[in-house]
């Protein structure tokens, strides 16, 4: 009974340090304007407004029209639904990384280097593909209200949040709001098995085994690396997550602009990158794939960020264990 009881307080514990720990959605803000770049670029071969008018050239570009035409705030268009969907997305995603890891990446990493590595890579992807089924429209809302062209809110088709949702709602149901969303479980798996996975099992082995990672990070046998070497480290893993998961993000993306519109271009994920493929070219996949590698520092900084605040959490139980 005390055992249960000591496990019990030890899980609820863990629970709210994981949710706490995932609470640095600020970050998010700071590179809005970045992800709204992204997502304009992503999906202006199906976005009705821009169709219509002038398409944009590229990053600069964007940056630049959006800004003149629009104002500078709109850069900002869409955060708020992002941070909202920040705060449990990313509590969500550690907690339930590091209850997969406990039943996936059971091995001692000395002895088992490559299962550990492989079972943490699939608690990542379980954990991220777990947290997306509870704020996926919080997602689908914020793609939306980016890529709402117009200075005035006049001139666009969603007042905010709650009026994109509502409007979904009403002209295709639920499906509408989770339109996309079994080939976002496909890219979430690929993106957060090597943004967790690889984070947590390359920071162990690491230190274990002569790796690449030694050479390219000087690791070595501390296991408690420069905080600078690890947000190194934290950004190569983030860039390349984002890099091999980045083509299903632009499918989805796709997908979720075809909620709400009369006009049906994508019978579903395999139409949808085929047509891509051979209407624009395999370079499609890829739009605004520049500002989306700006955009992982914030993603790198939340990994490192997680791991110090664990790390002042252990030792400050400790020191109060002490007293």
């Amino acid at each position: 009974m005390g055992g249960t009881s000591q496990n019990q307080a030890a899980t609820t514990k863990d629970v709210l340090l994981d949710f706490l720990a995932g609470g640095t959605a600020i970050s998010k803000t700071a590179v809005a304007p970045l992800e709204r770049v992204k997502l304009l670029l992503q999906t202006q071969d199906v976005n009705q407004k821009i169709m219509q008018g002038k398409k944009y050239k590229g990053f600069g570009d964007c940056f630049i029209r959006c800004i003149r035409e629009e104002g500078p705030i709109s850069l900002w268009r869409g955060n708020w639904a992002n941070v909202i969907r920040y705060f449990p997305t990313q509590a969500l995603n550690f907690a339930f990384k590091e209850r997969y890891q406990r039943m996936f990446a059971n091995y001692n990493p000395k002895f088992n280097p490559y299962k550990f590595f492989a079972g943490n890579l699939f608690a990542g992807g379980m954990a991220g593909a777990t947290g997306l089924l509870f704020v996926y429209p919080l997602d689908f809302a914020r793609t939306r209200l980016g890529v709402d062209i117009g200075k005035s809110i006049s001139e666009r088709q969603f007042k905010g949040m709650n009026d994109c949702l509502i409007k979904i709602y009403k002209a295709d149901g639920i499906q509408g709001l989770y339109r996309g969303f079994a080939i976002s479980v496909a890219g979430i798996f690929v993106y957060r098995a090597f943004y967790f996975g690889g984070y947590d099992a390359g920071k162990i082995i690491s230190g274990d085994i002569p790796t690449l990672l030694d050479y390219l990070f000087m690791f070595g046998d501390d296991p408690n690396p420069n905080i600078f070497y690890r947000f190194l480290f934290a950004q190569f893993i983030t860039s390349s997550s984002e890099f091999l998961a980045y083509p299903l993000d632009t499918i989805r993306r796709r997908l979720m602009m075809q909620s709400g519109r009369g006009d049906i271009i994508y019978q579903g994920t395999i139409d949808c990158a085929r047509k891509i493929a051979v209407n624009e070219g395999s370079t499609a996949f890829f739009k605004g794939n520049l500002s989306n590698i700006y955009r992982s520092v914030g993603s790198s900084l939340v990994l490192v960020l997680y791991d110090e605040f664990k790390r002042w959490l252990l030792l400050a139980g400790q020191a109060s264990y002490a007293k």
